[in-house]
């Protein structure tokens, strides 16, 4: 059966704390009732780790955007510790490349301290310098960003990418986690799918069982310029009903989870500007350079993380509260949200979804500062 993106909860996993599942609930409840001041705490944290990445992928808005190199300040974590025993998810996940960032290591071994689950998205190049971290440190899932199941689709969209010496290091770390007997890190693709590689969408759940992992997600191009505009699935859904019918028949073949977005016209959104938004609620999403964001797709900067003395100040600003008032409101949210294009919240009914607008409405944040690590 088909899976979507979760939008409330996060992955299941096994061993929580009482803490941690008492905070959850309390989330649950809190999101249910879309209360602005929370008693619970967040049940993930976002930690964008750098907006540098060594690959320059077709359909990444750098080439619309100025990108000011910045890293995550390992100092902030201590502004966040206090939250360690009570989330259950730490991710590594931004505009950049975590693995780019030179303190990674550094980071795992500081957030194993705390029963936290780890998880990053990493385009997989750099994957082979953290083998003994994954492992040390307890990775609990990595998802691995693929855009075809062969070098010559991949490595055309995903330019400087090696899909040999990334199919290579998850063979590897496959290899090492039969040998120690454990379960993790748990592995997924994640595949952006366009007019190039939709046809190969099958093939990724076929190369998921070859190299032995466990899922394969797909999210639909949203294009920043007009060229790339021409490479969407936007009005392509005779194909794309298709090709996931296929992929699903894939995935019951070889037991491989498969998630995929709704098909254009069938999304639960129906005439919504996006689907109800629970991220306010459930993360708290930190920026490279020190500023705070409702999600990783977005400009929008709530406050510098500096304003505020700890977290419990900031995670029931006026700020937060404002945008937990306003995110769903048809009337009155930011017009950033009336042109979502985060994949698990955007409405694929939509036309803006597929095809960001260019009339003056930004798609990523302008980086105003170069942070130390």
């Amino acid at each position: 059966m088909v899976q979507r993106a979760r939008r409330k909860d996060l992955f299941q996993y096994d061993g929580l704390t009482k803490l941690q599942i008492e905070n959850n609930k309390l989330n649950s409840e809190e999101m249910e009732s879309s209360a602005l001041q929370l008693k619970s705490y967040p049940r993930r944290l976002v930690l964008e780790l750098t907006n540098v990445c060594n690959l320059n992928c077709i359909m990444c808005g750098r080439d619309s955007q100025k990108f000011t190199p910045t890293f995550f300040d390992v100092n902030s974590l201590d502004k966040i510790k206090s939250i360690l025993n009570k989330i259950t998810e730490v991710t590594l996940f931004g505009w950049g490349e975590p693995t780019m960032h030179p303190k990674l290591s550094n980071i795992l071994e500081y957030l194993n301290q705390y029963p936290v689950k780890k998880y990053f998205v990493t385009n997989g190049m750099l994957l082979h310098n953290f083998f003994d971290d994954i492992f040390k440190y307890n990775v609990d899932i990595i998802a691995i960003s693929l855009d075809g199941a062969c070098s010559e689709t991949n490595d055309r969209i995903r330019t400087k990418g090696k899909f040999e010496q990334i199919v290579g290091n998850i063979k590897n770390i496959v290899k090492r986690r039969n040998e120690l007997g454990v379960t993790f890190p748990y592995m997924n693709f994640v595949t952006t799918l366009m007019k190039d590689n939709i046809e190969e969408l099958p093939k990724m759940v076929t190369l998921a069982h070859e190299l032995g992992i466990e899922e394969v997600k797909a999210v639909y191009l949203t294009a920043f310029n007009q060229e790339m505009a021409k490479k969407t699935l936007y009005n392509e859904t005779e194909t794309v009903r298709r090709v996931f019918a296929e992929t699903i028949a894939m995935g019951e073949k070889y037991n491989i989870k498969v998630k995929l977005p709704f098909v254009q016209g069938e999304d639960s959104a129906q005439d919504l500007y996006h689907k109800n938004c629970y991220v306010s609620w459930r993360d708290f999403f930190l920026g490279a350079d020190g500023y705070v964001r409702p999600c990783q797709s977005t400009p929008m900067k709530l406050f510098s993380y500096d304003k505020y003395q700890n977290f419990e100040e900031m995670w029931n600003s006026l700020e937060y509260q404002d945008i937990r008032r306003r995110v769903n409101d048809q009337e009155n949210m930011p017009q950033e949200c009336k042109v979502c294009y985060q994949s698990s919240h955007s409405n694929w009914n939509r036309k803006s979804s597929f095809i960001h607008p260019t009339d003056g409405v930004d798609y990523a944040p302008t980086w105003e500062r170069k942070k130390t690590v």
